[in-house]
């Protein structure tokens, strides 16, 4: 294909349109909605099955690939505004929420991904190419102001179009560039045509965003029937809750990122941003773990993940230095006693890490300036046992870590006006680790135990 004219976003989106009928046009928050949930969709429900052999993606104006694992296993190319840090925060809406502690080890953006520069001409609305030998697709926006599609395409001749134009694209900026795109393209080999995404992306998708709203029953219930219907529409509503609160620190935890990269700063001014992304990162992991509780209630959670051998031992380890660096910001420190060998334990690699946070965040809410939490991993007959507990300074006394000063609202959250305190119930968390494997005990004089069960004994 030889075009004279300049490659733009703009462009790609109109020969993406021939061809595509849709009557349904939505106003610029709705498609916001759509395209932060249709990301999730491609990326939880498809895309964590096809990446282990690597891949590419094109992306605009921000990242659409957010979680750490397909960052590292895929090639990016990402056309960002010149100044990103400084970027108009209404171009920034279509950023979803992020993993949060994915990227918070280093303020970089990963090497495997390169940033080019996007011009006016491309336009603003979010552009996404995803290519793995077993998954390809293309999603973006297109339309005037409150009058938008969601556009996805698959199909062979769709992504043929496609390629050959960013392609060309690359060539026209940036030469080194396109022979990279060529380059890893070449070594994807023959593209599977994936028949599970074509027929499931758009049921999956109108599912997750029904979801979303509570629904509404004009059926007379009983009063069991009430409180079930008050409970799953409570939590329905703190579904789509989270995802508002989170989407805008997301972008903040971005832009902080993308500053701190490109500017030279005063020392003091760096803390600070590094301060508020910490800040933004605990916020995201908190509501984060209330999505998940809140799914859970609601009913309609997503597609099982089977539960695997894991080695939880490392997991603590690995993200113990977060954990200490947060609890030092609040004056508590962390003793973490964990025997060389135990064996693993049947869970979910992927939730735990959240829910671990959120345990550690939830037992030490209550806890003063100088206290310790230590956190035990030992052998229990057929299970590894998890435990948490408090000591106060200079005292070999354990102190309990769930205080009960709070009172629950609703099935999944407990506040504490005391302290302003809000955490999701105990209930919800009993909940939240019965998915993960896990059995958990509260007693006055152990502080929190959670019981996980052997994987060879599975």
């Amino acid at each position: 294909m030889k075009i004279n004219e300049p490659i733009t976003f703009e462009l790609i989106k109109s020969v993406l349109l021939n061809d595509f009928q849709s009557s349904l046009q939505v106003d610029d928050e709705t498609s916001r909605r759509m395209w932060w949930n249709s990301l999730e969709v491609i990326q939880k429900d498809f895309l964590s099955n096809n990446y282990s052999n690597g891949g590419l993606w094109v992306a605009s104006p921000l990242p659409a690939i957010n979680d750490k694992k397909f960052i590292k296993a895929m090639k990016g190319w990402l056309w960002a505004p010149n100044g990103f840090s400084r970027f108009d925060f209404e171009k920034t809406k279509f950023l979803p929420y992020h993993q949060s502690r994915n990227g918070s080890e280093d303020f970089n953006y990963s090497n495997n991904y390169e940033i080019l520069k996007l011009h006016s001409s491309d336009g603003y609305d979010p552009f996404l190419l995803l290519i793995t030998s077993k998954l390809q697709c293309i999603l973006t926006i297109t339309g005037e102001r409150n009058k938008k599609n969601l556009v996805m395409r698959n199909d062979e001749n769709s992504l043929k179009r496609v390629i050959e134009l960013v392609d060309l694209k690359l060539g026209q900026e940036n030469i080194q560039a396109s022979i990279a795109f060529k380059n890893h393209l070449h070594k994807l080999g023959e593209l599977s045509f994936n028949n599970d995404f074509t027929n499931n992306f758009w049921p999956i998708l109108s599912s997750r965003l029904a979801n979303i709203v509570p629904n509404i029953n004009l059926k007379v219930p009983n009063k069991e029937e009430m409180n079930e219907t008050i409970h799953i529409t409570e939590a329905k509503l703190l579904e789509a809750i989270s995802h508002e609160v989170r989407t805008p620190l997301a972008t903040i935890k971005t832009l902080i990122s993308s500053t701190l990269k490109k500017y030279n700063m005063d020392e003091k001014i760096k803390s600070r941003l590094i301060q508020i992304d910490n800040e933004c990162t605990e916020q995201i992991d908190r509501f984060g773990l209330i999505f998940n509780a809140a799914e859970l209630v609601s009913g309609d959670p997503s597609p099982p993940q089977s539960l695997a051998s894991i080695n939880l031992g490392e997991i603590l380890k690995s993200l113990s230095p977060y954990w200490r660096a947060q609890l030092e910001r609040r004056g508590i420190s962390l003793k973490m006693d964990i025997p060389k060998e135990l064996p693993e334990i049947l869970s979910n690699s992927e939730k735990i890490e959240l829910m671990l946070a959120g345990l550690i965040d939830k037992n030490t809410r209550g806890l003063k300036e100088g206290s310790t939490l230590i956190l035990e991993l030992r052998p229990a007959g057929q299970k590894v046992k998890l435990q948490l507990y408090a000591q106060k300074e200079n005292s070999d006394i354990k102190e309990r870590t769930l205080k009960s000063d709070g009172s629950d609202i609703g099935p999944v959250l407990n506040w504490n006006p005391q302290t302003g305190s809000l955490q999701i119930s105990q209930a919800a968390t009993q909940k939240l680790l019965a998915s993960l494997g896990g059995h958990v005990t509260q007693r006055r004089d152990t502080g929190l135990t959670v019981f996980f069960p052997i994987a060879t004994l599975n």
